[in-house]
């Protein structure tokens, strides 16, 4: 048997996203090339005998930090090692540095063994809330004109800058829509929509007040029409719960957030929806 880890290409990544599908994860239509542009360096495969077996992304936004996901094995080769291989073998790249995960609350134990600390607990809500879009004139489609502005908005929800990938993540695509609300030419909030294996996924969803986010909410799952519509929100927030609860979303999945080193103070009150759980 022969078995090593290596980094990912751009095509593993493709792979690596079919089987967070298989998991039930419900990836965007049109993940890959925003999630790449991240770091293409952040992806890790174990091949055995030839074969993609495991994988795990650890996306480095700055040098003392990143984030863990996409930790999966091949259901077939779950058992042997290969996964816990894996692991070990990247994590070990990020000694004595910052590195967050969102775990599932069945792996929270395991976590801790390699050092992680809870910090709280992150919830899907899902419905099918059919919004209709709001008029307003504050709120406007993100275009080139915006996408600077918003990546520093960006930067008051992230332990690190992330400029390379929200630049990507607003870029033209099919499948995903951004809108920001703008008050005395400033952003006072944001959210971007994409369709995903079922339904819509909103994320990020970041603004000043409840309002503001209720009406970005309106206006992103009007998007989606009659189907269904997740949002992933920290559990701390009771706006984001409260938001959830008016468009008849319930909760559906629950992870935890953990970090392994010093633990980022963020303005949870603020965040109504995070970007995803398999890149943070």
């Amino acid at each position: 048997m022969t078995a090593f880890i290596r980094i990912a290409e751009r095509h593993d990544l493709a792979t690596i996203i079919d089987w967070a599908a298989a998991e039930g994860w419900n990836p965007g239509l049109d993940d890959a090339d925003a999630f790449w542009a991240a770091d293409p360096k952040g992806y890790h495969v174990l091949e055995v005998n030839g074969e993609l077996t495991a994988a795990v992304s650890l996306v480095r936004y700055a040098r003392d930090y990143g984030f863990l996901g996409f930790y999966m094995v091949r259901a077939q080769s779950r058992g042997l090692g290969f996964g816990w291989s894996l692991w070990q073998g990247v994590l070990s790249g990020f000694a004595g540095q910052t590195v967050g995960l969102d775990g599932v609350v069945a792996q929270q134990e395991n976590y801790r063994k390699s050092g992680f600390v809870y910090a709280h607990a992150n919830y899907r809500y899902g419905g099918a809330p059919g919004c209709r879009a709001t008029v307003s004139g504050d709120i406007v489609a993100i275009d080139a004109q915006w996408i600077g502005a918003v990546a520093a908005y960006d930067r008051q929800f992230n332990p690190e800058p992330r400029e390379s990938f929200i630049r990507a993540w607003l870029g033209p695509s099919g499948s995903r829509h951004g809108l920001a609300c703008i008050a005395d030419g400033k952003i006072a909030g944001y959210g971007v929509v994409r369709a995903c294996r079922e339904g819509c996924k909103i994320g990020p969803l970041f603004a000043e007040t409840e309002e503001i986010a209720d009406r970005l909410f309106q206006s992103l799952a009007a998007t989606a029409g009659n189907a269904q519509v997740f949002l992933d929100i920290p559990g701390t927030n009771g706006a984001a719960r409260r938001l959830c609860d008016r468009y008849g979303l319930a909760p559906v999945f629950e992870t935890a957030r953990m970090y392994r080193g010093a633990a980022p103070e963020l303005p949870l009150d603020r965040i109504f929806g995070i970007t995803t759980f398999e890149l943070g």
